[in-house]
């Protein structure tokens, strides 16, 4: 989630004169251990991250898990994965496409009649597809000011535990004007997410939390993700949490664990729970064509452009592109929380996947770690 969601994601813009085909190939991952490494270095407490390709599975840690114990980061550590969260929604939402139970198309007044509404908001005119796409113009609940002070600076601490429904969030939003008309921009908004898990709930009469459950966690086996709805404790093995607490935060900050938090905050715009390879596998899933068909494939990865994002050059439905410097794309997404900032990319293909974790909210430089594993010469 984030509290300036793609702002989080440092630009990289570093020349490689690697050729796509050599990128594709998996050949080796020191630049991958070494952006890891960098990642600690500039501060990050600890670093953990997977690849899957073609030839094996690759696996890197760096740093610690823990900053009173010196117990070093795990590679299977389970993390929070913040906005990694919208592409389970936005693919289950593509599922119920499928089997022709909403259109995405449809407005979104017409599943929450009367939700979207005030100083300019207008759920009548507003599509499910610009809710999953970042077009609908909807302020995001996590820019009001006091929902980010409450969140984002050392006043967190009081309010780790407080729960939010749904209801509450929009509600949040709908105290500000629009960003712009509804198509007629781009903007990265939290609430366009907390409105599509609302939606899910209405079409399939489950909440999206049981949704991804049962459509997307079982059938793939992904043992060590869960989708939690209150609870603050983290499952085990997992790596405690860092924060500086600051919307503007200096390494001379003291550094808070926040480890237990309430994630109905997030809820279905970043509530999730995952960890390296299971994030491989759904992404994998997902872009090999195995949790869609290939029309609502097609329109996921339908994106619009985004600027001033780093590699990032493209939104779809859920989806980022991503365009490393040497020519080939991954698609994927990014995930910040407190203490926890993840991204999960794979190839066009679904046979070269990259998921990893840095457990503090602060420094690193996520990016530079997809440049290093698909251009690592």
């Amino acid at each position: 989630m984030g509290a300036v969601g793609l702002a989080a994601a440092a630009a990289l813009t570093a020349a490689s004169f690697t050729s796509p085909a050599a990128a594709d190939a998996g050949v080796g991952h020191a630049r991958t251990q070494e952006a890891l490494d960098a990642a600690v270095k500039d501060g990050v407490p600890g670093a953990t991250g997977q690849v899957d390709d073609r030839y094996s599975i690759w696996t890197g840690t760096s740093g610690v898990g823990d900053l009173k114990t010196g117990a070093p980061r795990s590679a299977v550590d389970r993390y929070r994965i913040g906005s990694m969260t919208k592409t389970f929604v936005a693919t289950v939402l593509l599922q119920l496409e499928a089997e022709g139970r909403l259109d995405l198309d449809d407005k979104v007044d017409k599943w929450l009649p009367g939700v979207v509404e005030g100083n300019g908001h207008d759920g009548r005119r507003i599509s499910v597809r610009q809710l999953l796409n970042h077009t609908s113009g909807i302020f995001s609940y996590t820019a009001d000011p006091d929902f980010l002070e409450r969140g984002f600076t050392e006043k967190f601490l009081e309010h780790r535990y407080d729960t939010y429904t749904p209801a509450q969030l929009v509600g949040i939003a709908m105290r500000h004007e629009p960003l712009f008309e509804p198509g007629a921009g781009w903007s990265y908004s939290n609430t366009n997410y907390t409105l599509a898990g609302m939606i899910v709930e209405k079409v399939s009469g489950h909440s999206y939390e049981d949704e991804i459950g049962r459509r997307i966690v079982k059938p793939l086996g992904l043992y060590a993700t869960s989708v939690p709805r209150t609870a603050s404790s983290m499952p085990k093995p997992s790596s405690r949490a860092y924060s500086k607490l600051s919307l503007a935060p200096k390494p001379t900050d003291p550094t808070h664990d926040v480890t237990e938090l309430n994630p109905s905050a997030a809820g279905s715009a970043g509530a999730m729970v995952s960890g390296s390879g299971d994030l491989n596998r759904f992404y994998s899933a997902l872009l090999g064509g195995k949790l869609l068909p290939a029309q609502q494939l097609k329109e996921m990865k339908t994106t619009v452009p985004v600027s001033g994002a780093g590699l990032i050059t493209g939104y779809g439905l859920g989806l980022m592109k991503f365009e490393p410097s040497c020519g080939v794309s991954v698609w994927g997404h990014g995930g910040n929380i407190q203490g926890s900032a993840s991204q999960a990319v794979t190839t066009p293909d679904g046979k070269h996947s990259l998921a990893f974790n840095f457990n503090g909210d602060w420094a690193g430089n996520s990016q530079a770690v997809i440049e290093a594993e698909y251009c690592p010469e």
